[in-house]
């Protein structure tokens, strides 16, 4: 059985997915393509970082006070031109 891969700054275990990216100067950073994939992210959609004790946790945000905004099957650009004028 393989050695689980260790966090080389505290020696904790990473969770079986792990991905990494590096911070610029400006604070920017690149998401890698996994998580952009696992979250369903797209242009324009908001991040959202909650700092907890085991570390941060990163989501898509939902717009508050829009119980529809988590359906990214209404978000289309067809849905966004047939929806303009409601």
């Amino acid at each position: 059985m393989a050695r689980p891969r260790v966090n080389s700054h505290d020696e904790t275990p990473f969770p079986p997915f792990a991905a990494f990216s590096k911070v610029s100067v400006n604070s920017r950073t690149v998401i890698p393509r996994e998580v952009c994939e696992q979250l369903k992210l797209r242009h324009g959609d908001t991040l959202r970082f909650r700092l907890t004790d085991n570390g941060i946790l990163l989501d898509k945000a939902t717009e508050a006070g829009n119980p529809f905004a988590a359906f990214s099957e209404w978000r289309s650009e067809a849905d966004e031109k047939a929806f303009a004028d409601l």
